[in-house]
């Protein structure tokens, strides 16, 4: 299957029964809100469950789990990132860096979400965290901080994520490390300068063969399919509560855009296949036992493959200072910020300089006293 990530499902258009305005999903609840008039619609909930697809059969029958449409997306030039906008939407700011955006329709072959984490807390709420984590940054510009008092410059985003289920058989070979002590003796010198014999007691390790086979389950092991944000910011937001899933619902992602993924699902295996291989490697040294292990072989196995497509919710304000980019992210489940920083040069200067005012007036105090 050739798989083209550069768009996902868009939400379709909710109107309002009352003012015709497009209803949004409000985090935290499980109804449409209308931004105008606040008129709500409940979302009925699926009577179906999150669905685990098998991983082979998908790929044997692609073309019948994938969805090709026209849909209206963006790329932004600056940072790369693909994502979603209203059709009716000519022009954007990407909301990774900022950038200034033409919005341009393509067609393409995609695997649908199975599932969505839905937002849990609201734009005002990850506003208020933001402001609290910036209020903790030392040196950080004004004009941060007064860019932070409004929450306009937050915006919420679905981020893609692949998870995969498969229980892993593995045979090693290896070693098997004991320690042993035993008393050895050495010469040296005394006080006195005379040469004695001393004992000393020191552990030695004895080492022999071994090999074997050991079986790991693994559960929604979770590897982030989209590259328009650090990786290392995106992982400190974990952990996410995936046991909260909920069958994917164009009503959830009503009043969000959503980040394309760009990671494909066999690509997303092989990165989980390493996160998995930790776990494997970690039961293999429990089987050897001893007091040290060495892995010299494993082959393994991985059979009854599942994997779901989910997005995850996050708040993101994009904020340019000095001709860079920095992100900030609020988990939106959570409330947990993480972000990019800067620094503001002229606070810096001013506190040295004041600094180094302070000890020149110390320093003639102690002058004049002498």
């Amino acid at each position: 299957m050739s798989e083209q990530s550069t768009a996902v499902s868009k939400a379709d258009n909710f109107p309002c029964s009352s003012c015709g305005a497009k209803l949004e999903y409000a985090p935290g609840k499980k109804v449409l809100k209308c931004p105008y008039c606040g008129s709500e619609n409940e979302i009925k909930q699926p009577e179906s469950k999150v669905e685990e697809l098998d991983f082979y059969e998908f790929f044997a029958i692609a073309a019948e789990k994938g969805e090709s449409e026209e849909q209206q997306t963006v790329s932004c030039s600056s940072c790369k990132a693909v994502s979603t906008v209203d059709p009716h939407i000519s022009t954007t700011k990407c909301p990774f860096c900022g950038s200034q955006l033409t919005a341009q329709a393509k067609a393409s072959r995609l695997i649908k979400p199975g599932a969505v984490l839905p937002f849990k807390i609201d734009r005002a709420k990850a506003a208020d965290e933001f402001r609290k984590w910036l209020s903790g940054l030392w040196f950080a510009p004004g004009e941060l901080k007064r860019y932070a008092t409004t929450s306009g410059g937050i915006r919420g985003m679905y981020i893609p994520a692949w998870t995969y289920d498969s229980r892993v058989t593995t045979e090693y070979q290896g070693e098997r490390g004991d320690d042993y002590h035993e008393t050895e003796y050495y010469e040296t010198e005394d006080d006195n300068g005379n040469m004695v014999t001393r004992s000393r007691t020191v552990t030695r390790t004895s080492w022999q063969n071994v090999c074997g086979g050991v079986v790991n389950t693994f559960d929604d092991v979770m590897v982030l399919a989209g590259r328009s944000l650090p990786a290392d910011i995106l992982a400190s937001l974990e952990p996410w509560d995936l046991k909260n899933l909920v069958p994917c619902s164009e009503q959830y992602l009503s009043g969000f855009q959503t980040e394309a993924y760009q990671l494909d699902l066999g690509a997303g295996f092989e990165q989980a296949k390493t996160i998995m291989d930790g776990g494997v490697r970690r039961t293999i040294e429990r089987d050897i036992g001893g007091d040290h292990q060495r892995i010299t072989v494993a082959r393994s196995q991985y059979d009854h493959i599942t994997f779901k497509h989910i997005l995850l919710p996050v708040w993101i304000s994009a904020y340019r200072y000095r001709d860079r980019t920095y992100r900030f992210l609020v988990n939106a489940r959570t409330g947990q910020v993480q972000g990019e920083r800067p620094w503001s040069v002229a606070k810096i200067a001013m506190t040295v300089i004041g600094v180094l005012f302070v000890l020149a007036v110390i320093a003639m105090v102690v002058m004049q006293q002498h």
